[in-house]
């Protein structure tokens, strides 16, 4: 069952009580890496743990499934090409999440792209542990996402 969350604005990634931010390098630039994460469907392809990905409302907003059955419905708040990507959640089946926020932030690197990934929640108290207890495996996640990413976006400049 589906439950709704507090909309929270884009400075929610500072104040939230859960703030988790996690940094890759990827050898793509800002914008080839941008236009990846802005081709919604594109997500399982290079994001291990979603399942499905599609556009909803014209494109202003996506809905998310992972593997495992956990959904969302967000709304994409931010999309400054070569710079970020942000999304807040505004309905899923996790009991005791109240607020999401994530973003992607892209800073040039060289030739390639220093990937920021800020996670910001509010939650019961026990669902704000679970999530810093989770620390781990979401940087894991992260992590593989963005090598994905990179090898996705080598294959792309190897083809053309």
């Amino acid at each position: 069952m589906a439950h709704t969350l507090r909309p929270v604005p884009l400075d929610f990634l500072h104040t939230a009580p859960v703030r988790l931010v996690f940094t890759a390098e990827a050898a793509a630039p800002p914008e080839a890496v941008f236009g990846v994460l802005s081709d919604v469907p594109s997500w399982p392809e290079w994001y291990g743990a979603v399942s499905r990905a599609r556009p909803v409302g014209g494109g202003a907003g996506r809905e998310i499934r992972l593997k495992g059955g956990t959904r969302f419905w967000e709304t994409i708040v931010a999309a400054d090409p070569g710079e970020r990507y942000a999304y807040r959640f505004d309905r899923t089946n996790v009991p005791g999440l109240r607020a999401l926020l994530e973003e992607w932030r892209l800073t040039p690197s060289g030739a390639g792209t220093c990937i920021t990934y800020t996670f910001a929640a509010d939650g019961t108290p026990l669902l704000r542990t679970a999530l810093r207890l989770a620390r781990p495996g979401m940087s894991r996640a992260f992590h593989d996402a963005v090598r994905a990413l990179d090898r996705r976006l080598g294959a792309r400049t190897a083809g053309t």
